[in-house]
């Protein structure tokens, strides 16, 4: 099989291919990415000398670009893992999500339909749903997106849906709770509160908002289920990627801080964000009875992700360099 993977030089894409190369000897990939602040070629280095993967660097809201690769590569499917994905990112430069998440999933769909690829899969995210202080969304809850990430997301999913509608495109929606694991670019509230310890900084957690409810999964899961919807899932079908981990941010930032032995006094309390989802849950129910069933327990997986990090301290590190401390600092500094 020949996978067409866009943003696979992130944190999610990137595990994936590194997942179904060595899952699958007789898989090639093309890595197709633009290569944003958080897209980074050294998550993929590894896969570098193996000749059943390439990347091409590319926007996948370029149609021409686009185009050229799908014919050129003929992929029997196409992954679509890129995306702006930051909230507070969004909440400040709203416009590079809506190209990123609704005008390239549009060029992606294009693709897709005139070179008949066999199966198109749109990774999304809980947060569509918006939020809910009790229960769990399925597959046909309605969207009630809260931020302009939310809503770009939604409306990429839209497209999406509409081209199966209309079209018959074979397409496949995923929703998934947090993802967190290796190579996980040090924005998100796991990645940041580890590397900020690791480096004797405080961690900021919003106020306010330190008890919102988030539903985790370690990235080698989602991997997992995505491989087993790219192989066994229905055209035209919704499958909701969840855990069932779920923990509030004060209780998942205490548990950082005893599996890096330093204590609360770290914490820095700052204005929560404008439209701050209290909840997100999903019932992956209908995943399940597909066959998938996630095989870390949250426990494990958040050790394993602190080891990481300490371990990769060179990566983490040149990430975070002057840029990413200046957009950092003036956020947190506006919210004190």
């Amino acid at each position: 099989m020949k996978v067409f993977i866009t943003g696979g030089a992130g944190f999610m894409g990137s595990n994936f291919i590194r997942f179904i190369l060595g899952k699958y000897p007789g898989y090639e990939v093309l890595n197709f990415d633009k290569l944003t602040y958080a897209g980074n070629l050294e998550n993929v280095r590894d896969l570098e000398g193996d000749a059943r993967y390439q990347f091409i660097k590319g926007d996948i809201a370029d149609e021409k670009a686009v185009k050229d690769a799908i014919e050129t590569f003929k992929p029997d499917a196409v992954i679509n893992y890129a995306a702006e994905t930051h909230v507070d990112r969004s909440i400040h430069a709203p416009r590079d999500f809506i190209f990123t998440d609704v005008i390239g999933t549009y060029t992606l769909l294009e693709a897709v339909r005139e070179f008949n690829v066999a199966r198109f899969i749109q990774i999304s995210t809980d947060e569509v749903y918006g939020s809910t202080p009790q229960g769990k969304f399925s597959e046909e809850s309605s969207f009630n997106p809260s931020s302009p990430y939310s809503a770009s997301k939604a409306g990429g999913d839209h497209m999406v849906m509409a081209y199966w509608k209309t079209y018959k495109a074979p397409i496949i929606r995923t929703h998934s709770c947090n993802n967190f694991g290796p190579f996980q670019y040090p924005e998100k509230i796991i990645s940041l509160f580890i590397t900020n310890i690791l480096e004797g900084k405080k961690v900021p957690l919003y106020q306010g908002g330190e008890k919102n409810m988030r539903e985790w999964i370690y990235v080698e899961d989602h991997c997992r289920a995505i491989d087993h919807i790219l192989h066994y899932g229905e055209s035209g079908e919704v499958y909701n990627i969840g855990s069932g981990d779920e923990i509030a941010n004060i209780d998942l930032t205490k548990r950082l801080l005893r599996l890096l032995h330093a204590g609360e006094e770290v914490i820095e309390y700052v204005t929560d964000r404008p439209g701050h989802d209290f909840r997100y849950a999903l019932d992956s129910n209908k995943l399940r009875e597909l066959g998938w069933a996630p095989k870390w327990s949250f426990e494990e997986a958040l050790a394993e992700t602190v080891e990481w990090y300490k371990a990769h301290e060179a990566w983490w590190k040149k990430l975070k360099n002057k840029d990413f401390e200046k957009y950092y600092t003036q956020q947190y500094e506006e919210r004190k």
